[in-house]
């Protein structure tokens, strides 16, 4: 997958977004978020929907105009200078981007001879494993075979900025690492991914800058090594079979001790985090059964990024609600 028709890079950041500010009626989407993506890295951008993530990427995309702060791409304004962005960028949607009739390789050859210089189309065939589908209508497609076509249209025309959405949602683990494989192969060649997704695994793998976004704004932003490191060597997460009394978590924050602290996830789970030991697992069971509470599942492991966002914000990463339309 050879880049040598690219421009070269000028070795600047591929996305700039400074003090970003989106608005919806009265719904403040973006407020006032900076970020940038180094060129040539796997960047992932987290946060539950409706923390603004989406919004910034459709406009860093050129999908919306900023109301206000600054956005560029490549070094370009991407509304302004939107057709001297385009052929330098693919944009891989969570859901859409093929018409609902067409066969699903007819669509992909479509958008290969949109290109100058496409890759070979059999070779991402084969690699995506479309093959199987090729002749089926994309309305028929099941999601996993959707999300391997928009992956394949994203990337054909040998881009130099490539943004994914959900790149593995619908796939079979097989298929899910071929996709892994396929992103750090881009990655070798040059490539900048900007990654969203919801699948913790897959950003740790992945990514080697991590952007946490909550209600709009960047909470932390680092490796996913640099932002577990230093936030407590392992957690316990304990998940009951009834809703917890009142003032479960404040109760057991007092019964672990100073260095430890206590996140309700929701009504039935809890995260512990701090010195998470042998010695924390058998003070959380002592003070199960001390209050009567029963637990599905008492388990102990290293901090996770979903973890580490929990910790910052409050709330975990799952999906909780869907953004604002424009």
């Amino acid at each position: 997958m050879s880049r040598a028709d690219l421009p070269t890079p000028d070795g600047g950041p591929a996305v700039v977004v400074e003090d970003l500010v989106m608005r919806y009626g009265g719904t403040t989407a973006v407020d006032g978020l900076s970020l940038e993506v180094p060129r040539g890295s796997i960047t992932a951008v987290l946060g539950p929907n409706g923390a603004g993530k989406t919004t910034t990427l459709e406009t860093c995309e050129g999908y919306r105009r900023p109301q206000s702060g600054r956005v560029r791409v490549l070094g370009l304004d991407p509304v302004r200078q939107r057709r001297e962005l385009l052929p330098r960028v693919g944009v891989m949607l969570q859901a859409g981007g093929a018409w609902s009739g067409v066969r699903a390789d007819e669509m992909l050859r479509h958008v290969a001879a949109l290109h100058a210089h496409p890759l070979e189309v059999g070779m991402l065939v084969e690699r995506l494993g479309l093959a199987e589908c090729g002749r089926t209508p994309y309305r028929r497609l099941s999601g996993g075979q959707q999300q391997r076509l928009g992956l394949a249209m994203a990337v054909v025309g040998r881009p130099e900025l490539l943004f994914v959405d959900e790149p593995t949602a619908g796939m079979d683990p097989a298929v899910r690492r071929t996709t892994w494989d396929l992103l750090h192969e881009l990655q070798r060649d040059g490539v900048t991914t900007v990654l969203t997704t919801h699948y913790m695994e897959e950003a740790e793998r992945l990514a080697d800058l991590v952007h946490l976004v909550d209600r709009g704004r960047v909470v932390e932003s680092g490796s996913p090594m640099q932002l577990v490191r230093g936030r407590g060597d392992a957690t316990i997460r304990l998940v009951v079979t009834q809703p917890f009394p009142p003032g479960a978590p404040e109760s057991l924050a007092t019964a672990l001790g100073h260095g430890t602290e206590v996140t309700p996830v929701d009504e039935r789970s809890l995260v512990v985090t701090g010195p998470a030991d042998a010695s924390t697992l058998a003070v959380v069971s002592a003070w199960c059964e001390r209050h009567g509470v029963v637990p599905e599942s008492l388990t102990l492991g290293r901090m996770t990024l979903e973890d580490v966002f929990l910790a910052l914000t409050g709330r975990g990463l799952a999906p909780v609600a869907a953004e604002p339309a424009a």
